[in-house]
């Protein structure tokens, strides 16, 4: 799988910028990721690592499922989406926003 597939987006919520700002002397921000579904946590490492050249120290991922919605007259299912909330070294950074 291509670097350039693995990670979607970046996403960009109140929750996901308030952990990005918060760092300790041990570890740096925490950023959130849209990560394509079929990607273990070396491949999501290895492409933040390279797409925006930090050091990662960890990965948690979790999959969240589809909502069921009602679309005009019938009712569908809003996609489901993996997530993934890397944490990076305190020296690094990531400027998202």
């Amino acid at each position: 799988m291509d670097l350039y597939h693995i990670v979607v987006r970046p996403l960009i919520t109140e929750k996901s910028t308030h952990q990005a700002t918060r760092h300790t002397a041990t570890r740096g921000g925490a950023y959130s990721f849209e990560v394509h579904p079929d990607a273990n946590k070396t491949q999501i490492k290895d492409a933040v690592q390279k797409l925006y050249g930090v050091r990662v120290m960890s990965v948690r991922t979790s999959n969240k499922q589809g909502k069921r919605r009602r679309v005009r007259w019938r009712w569908g299912r809003t996609r489901q989406t993996k997530k993934a909330v890397v944490v990076v070294d305190h020296n690094s950074h990531i400027d998202l926003f």
